[in-house]
């Protein structure tokens, strides 16, 4: 049997907060800080938003890994933070994250016609997110009633090891029944997220201004006067670098034209792991 390597593609995996819905991707930050706060920690936005696209328990375990917030909890505590007051942070953001993730749900302007038009193009929409199911079932109800229903949803704690590892991302591959990972293109706002795509072995599209890099609200970043905007993204892709994203875009609006030119590469037998 002679294999033919893909000539286009045929899924689109999406990532959520930062990418399809909540524009900066606030809903999981704001939750860390006051989860935090109820065991008297301080943690500002910025340290919270660190190690985002990350499973939420290893979120907050790479926060109390952090030589300040340590030292913070030691002060309040008496010890630095053990796996177990990990978890009872984590158990303490639960119910916070489930209670106000209404808040920040609406979808990114212009996601639903672009994904529209991915589907009028016969590809499927998968997705993933660094939420637990119990979460990711809100988040997935709240979309529906917006108009947004993905074919396939991963949630972090539905594969033996989240992001960056590739579990979530493949496990879209098989129930999509994709036949080749470099006909997927995995699409997130993270690094955690597009490291995922580069181990999956698939093309990989870094969100710069919708999610939690740049962190505003679409209003705020509509308002950017042209340098700041510049400057914003200069920093953001040298923060993407290390991951290397085979492109970067503003927004899931810019989605369209890549898939356009990765279909045109694939045509020309370029594969995603070769570059």
């Amino acid at each position: 049997m002679n294999y033919q390597n893909p000539n286009t593609l045929q899924a689109v995996i999406l990532d959520w907060a930062g990418t399809v819905v909540d524009f900066g991707s606030f809903a999981p930050t704001q939750i860390f800080v006051e989860a935090f706060a109820e065991f008297d920690v301080h943690v500002s936005i910025e340290e919270a938003r660190g190690p985002m696209g990350m499973g939420k328990w290893d979120h907050i375990r790479t926060l109390c890994d952090q030589p300040q917030v340590a030292e913070r909890y030691r002060q309040a505590f008496g010890r630095t933070p053990t796996d177990d007051d990990v978890t009872a942070i984590y158990q303490r953001f639960m119910p916070l994250q489930i209670e106000k993730i209404a808040e920040h749900s609406a979808l990114i302007p212009g996601a639903l016609d672009t994904i529209a038009r991915l589907r009028a193009q016969g590809l499927k929409i998968g997705s993933c997110s660094g939420y637990p199911k119990q979460v990711m079932d809100k988040v997935v109800a709240l979309a529906a009633t917006n108009g947004y229903i993905a074919d396939h949803v991963v949630a972090t704690d539905e594969v033996p090891n989240g992001r960056p590892w590739p579990a979530q991302a493949l496990a879209n591959v098989i129930a999509l029944g994709i036949d080749d990972v470099a006909a997927c293109v995995k699409v997130d706002d993270t690094v955690p997220g597009i490291l995922e795509g580069r181990r999956a072995g698939m093309w990989t599209v870094a969100l710069t201004c919708s999610g939690n890099a740049l962190g505003l609200t679409y209003a705020q970043f509509r308002d950017l006067d042209a340098a700041t905007l510049s400057g914003e993204r200069q920093r953001i892709e040298a923060m993407f670098k290390g991951s290397r994203p085979h492109y970067l875009i503003d927004t899931l609006i810019e989605l369209p034209a890549v898939i356009a030119d990765i279909n045109a590469r694939l045509a020309r037998g370029e594969m995603p792991q070769s570059h």
